[in-house]
């Protein structure tokens, strides 16, 4: 009986240390948006820093061009044909439209449902067949109240590729 109840305590007592050795994203308290600002002034010099040309959109998203595309670009209304992946900072992959279909897009219209301001802002300046880096501040994606896996005061980077661009009649 005493080796039964030892071999209960032992295991529990294991349970616990190596449970307190584990930690979640619960344990650490959240950026505030001046370690926001911090780290996405980083990001950017690091991006300078390795010879990426970055630009600005008008609502402040920073973006490097990877591939040039064609035509005209995207509008409010037009259908919209995207492959992309969804990073923190650290490069860790939050979301992929890999995700979504086995052609690894994801079609849609811009302006509805209406996204992110950031990821709307981007859109606009891309055209067919273009494949662009956007790093957006959390004040244009989700602020201070975050959403689902991403913290409050995260930027996020997107690589999005510009798939197919229909016009709204």
């Amino acid at each position: 009986m005493k080796k039964v109840l030892f071999a209960i305590a032992a295991v529990l007592f294991l349970i616990t240390f190596l449970s307190s050795c584990l930690t979640s994203n619960y344990d650490s308290p959240d950026p505030t948006y001046e370690q926001e600002q911090a780290i996405l002034k980083s990001y950017i010099d690091t991006l300078i820093a390795n010879d990426r040309d970055v630009d600005t959109t008008d609502l402040g998203v920073y973006y490097v061009v990877l591939e040039e595309g064609v035509g005209e670009t995207a509008k409010t209304g037009d259908t919209l044909t995207v492959g992309y992946s969804g990073y923190f900072v650290d490069g860790t992959l939050f979301d992929s439209s890999k995700n979504i279909n086995n052609e690894g897009t994801y079609e849609f219209i811009l302006g509805v449902p209406n996204f992110i301001s950031g990821w709307n802002d981007a859109l606009r300046i891309m055209n067919k067949g273009s494949k662009m880096q956007f790093v957006i501040p959390s004040d244009l994606a989700y602020g201070s109240r975050g959403q689902g896996t991403i913290p409050p005061y995260t930027t996020l980077v997107f690589v999005i590729k510009m798939v197919d661009i229909k016009p709204s009649n």
